[in-house]
């Protein structure tokens, strides 16, 4: 029996985490929202690592963590901005720039060919950062702990990696798909 499916399936539970996630965070019950993020955030490791170590890719995975990445992100930012507790101006910036990344990946997919995912460098890294950021806003919301400077400077390192990222997504994809144009010419 072949246990290909288990990385789709612990990805799967992770975006059903993400309503819970956003209706505790809702509630202001953030040490519970806190659990809940860092659940999600061990599946997403054991997800990625049990594709890589037992050779348990697929292609719907390689669409499905990504996107279940960007929608607990984006979820919480905007639910946590709503709440006044993270800057307007730094959510804008993480949304606009997943809504570029996948309205990119879409086209690509449908005019050019189709969408392998190769997440780069500095977008691991500002996943890193972003999730370091809520939890740090978290825990400054549920435990007044760490010190309001922590939070803006992750805030800092957030917008910075956001706009790297996206802009080399942009870049790169965009070369990719001149390349392709030109050679299916």
């Amino acid at each position: 029996m072949s246990w290909k499916w288990l990385p789709n399936a612990i990805c799967i539970v992770r975006v059903l985490l993400v309503a819970p996630i956003v209706l505790m965070l809702l509630d202001e019950r953030y040490i519970a929202a806190l659990v809940l993020i860092a659940v999600a955030g061990f599946s997403d490791a054991l997800d990625g690592f049990l594709a890589r170590a037992f050779d348990w890719r697929t292609p719907l995975g390689s669409l499905l963590d990504p996107a279940a990445d960007k929608l607990l992100i984006v979820s919480v930012f905007l639910t946590l901005a709503f709440q006044g507790l993270v800057p307007p101006l730094l959510t804008i910036v993480v949304v606009v720039r997943d809504v570029v990344i996948v309205g990119g990946a879409a086209a690509y997919q449908w005019l050019i060919a189709p969408v392998e995912g190769e997440p780069t460098v500095i977008s691991k890294l500002n996943t890193a950062f972003q999730l370091l950021f809520v939890l740090c806003t978290l825990t400054i919301a549920a435990f007044a702990w760490p010190a309001e400077v922590i939070s803006t400077l992750l805030g800092a390192a957030v917008l910075f990696t956001s706009l790297t990222s996206g802009l080399n997504y942009v870049v790169g994809w965009g070369k990719r798909a001149l390349r392709n144009r030109a050679s299916a010419a």
